[in-house]
């Protein structure tokens, strides 16, 4: 135990000195997700709409400001000469033309409406929203109640908005990118240096560099974690539904898994060229389709069963069952399954693939 711990100590120093090393695997992920925090930040902006008063009576007057005191837009009043270059230059998301002859409350009339209709998706949002307020605005100027209400009765006051969904599969992620390059890059290197030919012939035994290997990047880990989720809770301040002791159990899980897993690439490359390339096939795959950034359901049909198998998808979504859902044991015990059947299997190929005295050419 003596060896195994002054070993892990000698790793944790060799990283401290790294200063590169400590900003991309400590800050580069706060910076990360801190960009994402102020986009999810931003409220929703209102609607700009152009309007043009071709009636300029008292109803169509009472018109507009009934259409201006609703929050859902942003309205913009002028002639149609000046206000349509605003349409077809974008700034304004389509122009309202009140006709002439709008002076009966009574009779129907036509409002026509002016937009670029390329930009179909823009308008399918749009003129929902528009109708629904000119109906209220009818209503109001004729004084007639609603056929019926809805009453909202919330049965969870849990928040969900992107950056809740977001912070656990970039914990995930980190777990995913901080094990693979502490375990496979360190001992490509180190066999390439010879470190390991020179170990081996030390009465350090074999089980004692892997066990110091392993104890330093969990630390690693669970530092940038902790420093991770702390700054998503506090600052961001991003709910933490469920437990937190169960959190940290599921991250030191994926934290072995993928640990073995770079073991493996470590063991199968010479280089660091070769590590790099096996590096980048196993995690940018796993990046876009293991629901770090948007849920797995928003891929193709024939992609979804693949991507629920990957291991960062295991991970990914038992994090964020926890951090969102508030899920248990009991609840959680097919992605702990999969999760555990990733890290036996990597654990058994890292100790077959794992040699100490092979140096590249």
């Amino acid at each position: 135990m003596k060896q195994l711990m002054a070993m892990a100590l000698t790793f944790l120093r060799i990283f401290s000195r790294d200063r590169q090393a400590i900003f991309f695997s400590l800050f580069f992920p706060v910076i990360f997700i801190s960009v994402f925090g102020l986009i999810g930040s931003a409220g929703e902006d209102p609607i700009a709409i152009g309007v043009v008063d071709g009636a300029a009576t008292p109803l169509s007057q009472q018109f507009i400001a009934a259409l201006a005191t609703q929050p859902r837009f942003a309205l913009t009043q002028g002639s149609e000469d000046t206000l349509r270059p605003q349409v077809i230059d974008g700034s304004l998301a389509l122009l309202l033309v009140i006709p002439d002859g709008f002076d009966d409350e009574l009779a129907a009339s036509t409002l026509r409406v002016i937009a670029v209709t390329s930009q179909v998706r823009q308008l399918d949002l749009v003129l929902p929203v528009l109708e629904q307020a000119l109906v209220d605005i009818e209503r109001q100027l004729r004084d007639t109640p609603p056929l019926f209400t809805l009453q909202l009765e919330d049965v969870e006051a849990r928040p969900q908005n992107y950056l809740a969904f977001l912070v656990p599969g970039m914990l995930a992620f980190v777990v995913m990118q901080i094990s693979i390059a502490g375990s496979g890059y360190n001992i490509v290197e180190y066999r390439r240096k010879g470190i390991l030919k020179r170990l081996f012939v030390t009465p350090l035994a074999p089980r004692h560099f892997i066990g110091a290997l392993v104890v330093a990047r969990s630390l690693l880990c669970l530092l940038q974690l902790s420093l991770l989720l702390g700054y998503a809770i506090w600052i961001l301040e991003v709910p933490l539904a469920g437990s937190l002791i169960l959190l940290y159990f599921v991250i030191l899980l994926g934290t072995a898994t993928f640990l073995s897993l770079g073991f493996c690439l470590g063991s199968l490359a010479k280089t660091q060229q070769t590590i790099m390339a096996l590096g980048n096939i196993v995690t940018f795959p796993q990046l876009l389709l293991s629901g770090v950034f948007y849920p797995i359901d928003i891929l193709p049909g024939f992609i979804q069963p693949l991507a629920r198998l990957l291991p960062l998808s295991f991970l990914a979504d038992t994090l964020r069952s926890i951090a969102v859902d508030a899920a248990t044991l009991t609840t959680l015990w097919p992605q702990l399954l999969g999760l555990t059947f990733w890290c036996a299997l990597f654990l058994f190929l890292a100790t077959r693939l794992f040699v100490w005295k092979d140096v590249a050419a």
